[in-house]
């Protein structure tokens, strides 16, 4: 009977908890909402594109300078290059006036009379067919020196500079004289002298040179001079480098190119 009346309790009991609003309230009250902003992963903030553009600033600072070297020695090369293909042709033809004993086909200090202009020596190799009188305009041909000319159909060839500036300039070297003596170099070059900045085609960016013997270089703006090569007592060094003139004596250097240079 007691066990009766005890279950009858807990069963009121129950009830009136089920029917309890406030526990009710408490087991229905709703979660605390929280509002999710989802960033887009792939934008950029203010300051990560300001450093991007630095970045970018600071690599083309760096990249500027070595792109304009590398076009510059590109410049110089090609001058080099024409250089060598006009001395190929005169080779060719002392050559041929060796065996020969055509007194045509010499170097440009063996003509008698003496050659006066550039024009002149260039139809010695043109008129015999060593080089083609339509080739000419491209090898004496560099930034700011457009020569330019007229072509007498043959035969034989010859050409006539009507404007601009050659690239090039020939020493009157001779047959006697040895390898290391300068056929020809790039106009902006006058021997054991500095570089000046106005002078065309190439400044005080350097300057080409090429040997009797068939060498050619590049060689940079302190090397212009003897001083560049260590100053008094490295003549010979200096010579054997940039090259002689034309009957100077080994070991002596003097200023100046040689009498009767040949420049348009």
């Amino acid at each position: 009977m007691v066990g009766a009346v005890h279950l009858s309790r807990l069963w009121r009991l129950r009830s009136i908890a089920s029917t309890d609003p406030l526990r009710t309230t408490r087991r229905t009250k709703p979660p605390t909402m929280k509002i999710k902003i989802n960033k887009n992963p792939s934008a950029f903030t203010l300051i990560e594109l300001l450093v991007v553009i630095a970045i970018i600033a600071i690599l083309a600072a760096l990249a500027v300078p070595a792109l304009t070297s590398a076009l510059n020695k590109a410049q110089l090369t090609g001058t080099m290059n024409n250089a060598r293909q006009m001395y190929l042709a005169q080779f060719s033809m002392a050559n041929d006036g060796t065996a020969t004993g055509d007194p045509t086909l010499v170097y440009p200090g063996d003509y008698l009379p003496a050659l006066t202009t550039l024009q002149d020596y260039v139809n010695t190799v043109v008129k015999p067919g060593y080089l083609q009188g339509g080739d000419i305009g491209k090898l004496f041909s560099a930034p700011s020196c457009n020569l330019t000319l007229n072509v007498t159909v043959g035969p034989p060839q010859s050409v006539t500079f009507t404007a601009g500036n050659a690239s090039l300039k020939v020493h009157q070297l001779k047959d006697v004289d040895p390898s290391n003596t300068i056929f020809c170099t790039s106009r902006n070059y006058v021997y054991d002298t500095a570089l000046v900045g106005t002078n065309i085609p190439y400044g005080t960016k350097g300057f080409v040179v090429m040997h009797k013997g068939g060498d050619g270089a590049i060689f940079k703006e302190g090397q212009a001079t003897l001083a560049g090569w260590g100053g008094a007592g490295n003549e010979v060094r200096f010579q054997n480098a940039i090259g002689a003139k034309t009957g100077e004596a080994v070991g002596t250097v003097t200023a100046g190119d040689p009498a009767g240079t040949l420049i348009f």
